[in-house]
C-alpha cells in the first residue's frame, strides 16, 4: 500500500523556510523524500547559521526579498515547477510601530501583498503539476492583537485569501489551503517566549499547556499537501493546542 505521506520525487518550495516554522516544515518534507528549496532574505544560507536557529541540511537555498514586488516573478522564471509551495514568510513590529503608516505598510507588504505576489508568480507552475499551495497565517487572524494591528489584519487577509484562491484555482487543478499556528517559539514570538512571566501566562491559556513546535506545523502541512486532504480546499487549519477554543 502506498504511503500517502511519502513525498519522494516531489519538488517543494518553502518561502521563508530559512528559520522558524518554515524551516521546520521544510525538514518535514525533506524527511519524507521531497526535494526541498527554501528561501530567505540573506544572500547565502551561511549568513543564518550563527544568527538564527536554522538548519539547511539537505535543503536548497535561494535568496528572495519579497519587499521587491517583482522578486517572486524572477525566481519563478529561474526554477522548474514545484508540486508544493508553502508560504511561511512573516513580519511583525512591536512597541505600537504598526499604528504608524510606515509600520503598517511594511508589515502588510510582507504578510499579505507578498503572499499574492508569490501565488501569482507560481500559479502557472502549480497548474502544470496540479500542485498544492499552503498559506501560513496565524491565530491572530481570528482575534484581536491589541499592539499589532497590521499583523492581525494582514493574517486575517491571508486566511481570507486562502478561501478565495482555494475556490478560484480549484478549476486549474490547484489545491490551496492554510495553517494558522498558535504560539510557536520563533524570532517573531520572542517578545513572549523569551520572558518567563509572559510565557507562563500564555501557557495557562493553552489547554495542552505547551507551546507548539515547527514540527507540529510540519505535520499539518504534510497532511494538507498529501492525498489524505484531496477533497479539502480553501480551509485554514488552526494548529494551536486549543488556544482559541475559549
Amino acid at each position: 500500500m502506498t504511503d500517502p505521506l511519502d513525498f519522494t520525487g516531489r519538488r517543494v518550495l518553502v518561502i521563508g523556510g530559512s528559520s522558524g516554522i518554515g524551516n521546520g516544515i521544510a525538514h518535514g518534507f525533506r524527511q519524507r523524500g521531497a526535494d526541498v528549496t527554501v528561501t530567505g532574505t540573506r544572500p547565502d544560507a551561511g549568513d543564518y547559521l550563527e544568527a538564527e536557529d536554522s538548519d539547511f541540511t539537505g535543503l536548497d537555498y535561494r535568496q528572495l526579498d519579497l519587499t521587491d514586488r517583482l522578486a517572486a516573478d524572477r525566481l519563478a522564471g529561474l526554477v522548474a515547477p514545484f508540486d508544493v509551495i508553502v508560504q511561511s514568510q512573516g513580519a511583525v513590529r512591536y512597541k505600537r510601530a504598526e499604528f504608524t503608516r510606515e509600520g503598517w505598510d511594511s508589515v502588510v507588504d510582507v504578510n499579505l501583498n507578498s503572499v499574492m505576489d508569490v501565488a501569482r508568480a507560481f500559479h502557472a507552475g502549480l497548474a502544470e503539476t496540479r500542485g498544492v499551495m499552503i498559506i501560513v497565517s496565524s491565530v491572530a487572524a481570528f482575534k484581536s492583537t491589541i499592539g499589532t494591528p497590521a499583523y492581525a489584519a494582514s493574517k486575517a487577509g491571508a486566511a481570507s485569501l486562502t478561501k478565495t484562491l482555494g475556490e478560484a484555482w480549484a478549476r486549474d487543478g490547484i489545491r490551496v489551503n492554510g495553517i494558522a499556528p498558535g504560539l510557536v517559539p520563533t524570532k517573531l514570538t520572542s517578545v513572549t517566549t523569551d520572558h518567563p512571566e509572559r510565557l507562563e501566562a500564555s501557557l495557562r491559556a493553552i489547554p495542552l499547556r505547551r507551546m507548539g513546535t515547527p514540527e507540529d506545523m510540519a505535520g499539518a502541512a504534510l497532511f494538507l499537501a498529501s492525498p489524505l486532504a484531496a477533497y479539502i480546499i480553501g480551509q485554514t487549519l488552526v494548529v494551536d493546542g486549543g488556544l482559541t477554543l475559549s
